[in-house]
């Protein structure tokens, strides 16, 4: 994990857009953290893929409660990483990409955030690749 911070890229929407897309990610880094404040459609999923390969080639482990109930689950062979699930509440999700720029080993995602007041939720997920990671959709 990095001893600090420092933002690389920033972007901020004034339309509804379905892919914001990150490029030429320098590799100079140890681990990168997208941080998103977004409202999103009810039941829509939240999720990144990298280097615009939306082939099946992620899956992710997701775990969420509302203080009286909690689930898990898990998803294999999908076309992305999901960071979050849409609510129409406005919500903050962060995800790190640990080893980013490795390219002898899978890349791990861990995430968490919340749905408003409702539910907590985390998820953790891998990309089936080991090349760097240059771009983040």
């Amino acid at each position: 994990m990095p001893a600090t911070y420092e933002p690389i890229a920033t972007t901020t929407l004034t339309s509804n857009q379905s892919t914001v897309t990150f490029s030429s990610i320098s590799g100079s880094y140890t681990d990168i953290v997208v941080v998103a404040n977004a409202t999103l459609s009810a039941g829509v999923g939240f999720g990144m893929y990298f280097n615009s390969d939306t082939a099946s080639n992620y899956s992710f482990t997701y775990l969420y409660g509302d203080g009286t109930s909690a689930a898990s689950g898990r998803n294999a062979n999908t076309t992305r990483i999901n960071i979050g699930n849409g609510n129409t509440t406005y919500s903050t999700y962060r995800a790190q990409i640990q080893n980013y720029s490795n390219t002898t080993t899978f890349k791990s995602v861990i995430s968490n955030g919340g749905i408003g007041n409702e539910i907590a939720i985390a998820f953790a997920g891998t990309w089936r690749s080991t090349s760097a990671i240059t771009s983040i959709s």
